[in-house]
């Protein structure tokens, strides 16, 4: 019983669950802004592709 006690105390899986959380929302921020950059990238080489072959 003491046991059972202590683990419902514990405090550390709920700071892990919301490190886990946190980190969840950090990667899809991340996410989201490598998607904008890979479409401006890509329009970008796409006009220097259509620049070079106009000449």
């Amino acid at each position: 019983m003491r046991g059972l006690k202590r683990l419902l105390r514990d405090r550390r899986a709920a700071t892990a669950v919301e490190y886990g959380l946190i980190l969840s929302l950090i990667f899809l921020a991340m996410v989201g802004a490598i998607q904008g950059v890979a479409t401006q990238t890509t329009l970008m080489w796409n006009n220097v592709s259509n620049a070079v072959t106009k000449r």
